[in-house]
């Protein structure tokens, strides 16, 4: 049977528990995960960059039932569960420097209270409680 192509799907939730298509290469993930350094990651537009962010999280926040069936599943990786802050830059809106800020700081916020931390973020300062 034929799995269907993940057209414009960049969650790896998503096409993991829905059937897609999947081209396994958790090895390079178990291998940024694993390794020391700095990596930065450089792609054209429309190569997956947004994909192996989500499949980094996946594997970062330890779900390890996402990646059955996939290399990593098999290897040495402990599956430790870990808070990631996960922003998508192009759902802040980018009318004026200052709607953009906003949205940044919200979804720094947000992602704050979803790992439990109280975060007084304005546009003047940054404090961590």
């Amino acid at each position: 049977m034929l799995q269907k192509l993940p057209l414009s799907i960049s969650s790896f939730y998503k096409i993991r528990t829905n059937g897609y298509l999947y081209v396994d290469k958790t090895n390079y993930v178990y291998d940024l995960i694993t390794g020391h350094g700095n990596y930065f990651l450089s792609r054209p537009r429309r190569f997956g960059k947004s994909l192996l962010v989500s499949t980094l999280k996946e594997a970062l926040e330890g779900n390890k039932e996402l990646f059955d069936g996939l290399w990593i599943a098999d290897s040495d990786y402990q599956w430790p569960k870990h808070a990631v802050i996960h922003l998508d830059f192009s759902e802040f809106g980018n009318q004026t420097p200052q709607y953009f800020l906003e949205g940044m700081l919200n979804a720094f916020k947000l992602s704050g209270q979803y790992h439990g931390v109280v975060a007084d973020l304005s546009s003047d300062s940054v404090s961590i409680v």
